[in-house]
């Protein structure tokens, strides 16, 4: 039996790090991923700083908590830095969340569209191997430089 929508390819793998600019500079360094988009502070976001990284079509997002008592910097003391999601590019993340999550998968979000000037991104997640996560993202009708509350890296 197919299922109801299509996977597409990766769409990012996102990091949970201690530092993300320092994630995001080695692999620039090292690797010579070059940034492509941002948020943190300076965007209104007071929870995480996040650092888009591109080659190719290898996507990813390194991610630093500020408070010590949020769930990211939780996974952090229990694991270290290191992948907490592989994200999917998918033509429907409702459809992929429904067929998953019948089969037997545990959600960790519920379908949910975000907005901004760009357009919109749909995204859902579950939960995989011990604390990974895929999340499914359909940007069928987004132009921005990752996802809505990213500003373009400079």
């Amino acid at each position: 039996m197919s299922a109801p929508f299509q996977i597409f390819g990766t769409d990012h793998v996102r990091f949970i790090v201690g530092n993300a600019k320092q994630a995001a500079h080695y692999y620039q360094t090292v690797f010579g991923f070059e940034p492509v988009a941002y948020r943190g502070l300076e965007t209104g976001d007071r929870e995480k700083a996040a650092y888009v990284l591109q080659q190719n079509k290898i996507r990813f997002v390194f991610t630093a908590p500020y408070k010590a008592n949020s769930p990211m910097n939780v996974h952090l003391m229990l694991h270290g830095d290191g992948v907490r999601d592989v994200a999917f590019w998918v033509d429907d993340a409702r459809a992929a969340w429904e067929y998953t999550t019948s089969r037997g998968a545990i959600s960790h979000m519920e379908p949910r569209t975000f907005e901004d000037e760009y357009g919109s991104v749909t995204l859902a997640s579950i939960h995989t191997y011990g604390d990974t996560l895929h999340t499914f993202v359909e940007r069928n009708n987004y132009d921005g430089p990752f996802l809505p509350g990213f500003v373009p890296y400079k």
